[in-house]
């Protein structure tokens, strides 16, 4: 779309944000529970849902995968070079950097982004609890990595022009450490002093977002009454072995 408007859309940029979740879902579900965004990460251990000493080698993990990703692009689209006469701009009409990273635009302050990043990442983790919480209505197995791409697609088209709806650390700092070492320069860390907001905030927005949850949502799930009908579902679940709830948990 920043390369040349009759090539991509914003929605388009959205289905692929979208479904490129779908995929990664699909790739590292059952083995590390698709564990893609720091901010979740966090929040999962933050909350007791995981042990803190998966944090560092997730966070490595993620931050490698954004880094070659990052690199693979550039080589894959190098008419970057050309769009911009050879010289690599963070910001002007011939911008390229935002391909790679988030970026204030003019009309918001920092501290309007900041509220924006941490509003967009509580909702994402939010209803990541609803759709893999197995007590509540959970999307269907085999289905999660779909639902989670939906869910992207939807905070993206409703709520993604104002940041470009970074909600994970692990998305956007390496791809910017890619741009500062590629020629972009010092102005990728030094724009609006913008760069840190999509570091902070989506930490702070997940887990905020993951307290509502259990707060609100998760605590009248386990106070709720036990009917006959509620007991009959139990007992035909733990008839069948059911145990994939307890991996889709995890599912981000």
């Amino acid at each position: 779309m920043v390369l040349g408007n009759r090539f991509g859309s914003y929605l388009g940029v959205n289905l692929g944000f979208g479904f490129g979740v779908t995929m990664g879902v699909h790739v590292a579900g059952n083995i590390s529970g698709a564990h893609m965004n720091a901010a979740v990460t966090f929040t999962n251990c933050a909350l007791g849902r995981m042990s803190w000493k998966k944090f560092p080698v997730y966070i490595l993990g993620q931050f490698l995968g954004s880094f070659l990703a990052a690199a693979t692009i550039y080589l894959l689209f190098y008419s970057i070079i050309e769009f911009s006469g050879g010289h690599l701009a963070v910001t002007g009409p011939t911008a390229t950097a935002n391909i790679f990273a988030t970026y204030l635009p003019d009309r918001l302050t920092l501290w309007m982004g900041f509220l924006d990043e941490v509003s967009v990442t509580g909702i994402l983790q939010l209803c990541l609890f609803a759709i893999t919480d197995k007590e509540n209505n959970p999307a269907l197995q085999g289905t999660q990595a779909l639902v989670i791409g939906v869910l992207i697609i939807v905070i993206g088209v409703s709520l993604g022009m104002n940041t470009g709806y970074a909600m994970n650390p692990s998305r956007d700092l390496p791809p910017r450490f890619f741009t500062y070492i590629a020629g972009w320069g010092i102005q990728v860390f030094r724009v609006r002093d913008w760069w840190w907001v999509p570091v902070v905030a989506p930490l702070l927005g997940a887990y905020l977002g993951g307290i509502i949850y259990l707060v609100f949502i998760g605590s009248s799930i386990t106070q709720r009454p036990q009917t006959l009908e509620n007991s009959m579902e139990e007992k035909q679940e733990k008839g069948t072995g059911s145990v994939w709830g307890c991996k889709d948990q995890r599912l981000h």
